[in-house]
């Protein structure tokens, strides 16, 4: 099983910029995948960018350019830094993980981000 804890959320004004952390831990066995998803009011549950282990990334085309995931296989951390954020950026982000040999997906309990217009 894998617990996965996000911190960094809170409120910031439009162009504000926020930095989410994700920590990973009581795997025993290989996370390849890590990312966030973000979900608003109303909607979906939506992918926000993903990274695995060996570096590639991912990202929605909405926070293509102001967004940055990194990630420290060595201590199971991932981070999202937000960057020109906007109002409809407002949403509680969830950290995620991946793990390619169980085939299991695993979710943090969500961290809320708003921005204020």
């Amino acid at each position: 099983q894998v617990q996965l804890v996000e911190s960094g959320g809170g409120l910031v004004q439009a162009g504000g910029s926020l930095r989410l952390s994700c920590a990973a831990s009581g795997s025993g066995f290989s996370i390849n995948v890590m990312g966030w998803f973000r979900q608003a009011p109303g909607k979906q549950r939506e992918l926000v960018a993903t990274i695995t282990s060996s570096g590639r990334t991912n990202y929605a085309d909405s926070v293509k350019g102001r967004f940055t995931i990194s990630r420290d296989n060595a201590k199971n951390t991932v981070d999202l830094q937000m960057n020109s954020l906007k109002p409809e950026d407002t949403a509680v982000y969830y950290c995620y993980a991946y793990s390619v040999p169980t085939m299991r997906s695993f979710w943090g309990q969500g961290t809320q981000v708003t921005v204020s217009s």
